[in-house]
């Protein structure tokens, strides 16, 4: 399917509605916010389990690569239990230089008990900060979550500072139709199934269903990026590790 760049005023869905997991595209915030919620205490879990063991350390190094360092200023946008935000405390950041940010109250209460952060709860696309509060932003893993790209990059621009650096972590569908099958097969069967024995919720498992959902309907990687500079950002750039991890990394200027 092809995409056409969209227009900075123009809004921006990161995928189609999907409704064979909510009746109507009004439900769809409701519907998230309740399934990561649900899902929070398994979260640790299901993210190691989708990487194999390996994701506290591509985090560190993405951020690594892409420039942070001990003194900036970091927002991380969908904090989540804060993965993210570990990350750039492993760096050396100091901890009141990091605040986390998330629209789920079970993920923001995970993410209290484990990190010294500030923490607000909010969403990405009407940011609660001053214009030119911070040196990095950061986003793992939640693109697809959000209703409008667009609006959510131009809040990204608002509050970063000049020289300021965002860094967008996401998972891409696979192009062949082998990795395609071997990844659905994965994200659809096999892991929902090891979530069903092991996790404490049962949201969890279908948390991971949604995320297939999500990674299988999703924009690709070109319209990301034409969104981010429509936004205004500069240096645009999709770095790829192993063929479906994507870091869409770019500047204010």
């Amino acid at each position: 399917m092809k995409f056409d760049p969209i227009a900075p005023s123009e809004k921006l869905a990161p995928h189609r509605p999907l409704t064979e997991f909510y009746r109507q595209p009004s439900e769809r915030a409701q519907f998230v916010s309740d399934l990561f919620d649900h899902s929070a205490r398994d979260y640790n879990w299901i993210s190691s389990a989708l990487s194999f063991g390996s994701d506290r350390f591509y985090r560190r190094h993405a951020l690594r690569r892409a420039g942070l360092r001990p003194g900036m200023k970091v927002l991380d946008v969908a904090t989540g239990t804060g993965l993210v935000a570990r990350a750039a405390l492993d760096l050396g950041v100091s901890p009141s230089d990091v605040t986390g940010l998330d629209p789920s109250p079970g993920m923001l209460a995970e993410n209290q008990r484990r990190h010294p952060i500030q923490l607000v709860q909010s969403c990405g696309e009407t940011l609660p900060f001053l214009d030119r509060t911070f040196d990095f932003v950061t986003m793992g893993y939640a693109l697809r979550h959000v209703e409008d790209l667009a609006k959510l990059f131009g809040e990204f621009r608002r509050v970063l500072r000049a020289q300021g650096r965002v860094l967008v972590l996401e998972i891409t569908r696979p192009t062949s139709r082998f990795g395609f099958a071997l990844m659905r097969l994965f994200m659809q069967r096999l892991l929902p199934c090891c979530a069903r024995l092991r996790a404490q919720h049962p949201d969890s498992a279908r948390l991971i269903e949604y995320y297939w959902a999500t990674i299988a309907a999703c924009v690709p990687p070109p319209v990301i990026l034409a969104a981010l500079s429509a936004a205004g950002f500069n240096k645009t750039e999709r770095r790829a590790r192993g063929r479906i991890l994507s870091e869409y990394a770019a500047s204010k200027e």
